[in-house]
């Protein structure tokens, strides 16, 4: 058994060619082998967002606090807000992130297949996320 207390783990700023805006992420838990799962909290200013990405074995997202986005290829975004659980399957091309005015905070949790847990794409462009919301 493992317990990491709170705050001794430092906070991350997410990396720019991942992200658009200002977006924070702290790590919940990245289990080792043979289980294979990784959780983040992860912070959106206004405005800010995920690239276009994919997981290998899915993602799912639980909304904290905030209202968000959430995209997929080829469709306007859809809002989420606080206790909402979103399901993304494997190999989906998506993104998420804040609403353009409003800060958003989700958990992020997903499952590595050797090792990878995302496979990056392109920034997502304005127009697509400022599609009309569904």
């Amino acid at each position: 058994m493992e317990i990491h207390k709170a705050g001794v783990r430092p906070t991350r700023q997410g990396r720019k060619e991942y992200f658009t805006g200002t977006v924070w992420q702290d790590p919940v838990i990245e289990a080792p082998a043979p289980a294979r799962v990784m959780a983040l909290r992860v912070a959106f200013a206004p405005g800010a967002r995920t690239a276009w990405h994919t997981h290998p074995l899915g993602q799912t997202l639980h909304v904290l606090s905030g209202v968000g986005l959430v995209g997929r290829r080829g469709e306007a975004p859809q809002v989420i807000r606080p206790g909402d659980t979103v399901w993304i399957p494997p190999g989906e091309e998506h993104w998420h992130g804040a609403g353009p005015d409003t800060a958003m905070v989700h958990l992020a949790i997903q499952e590595g297949l050797d090792g990878q847990f995302a496979d990056w794409l392109e920034k997502v462009s304005d127009d697509d996320y400022l599609r009309a919301a569904q």
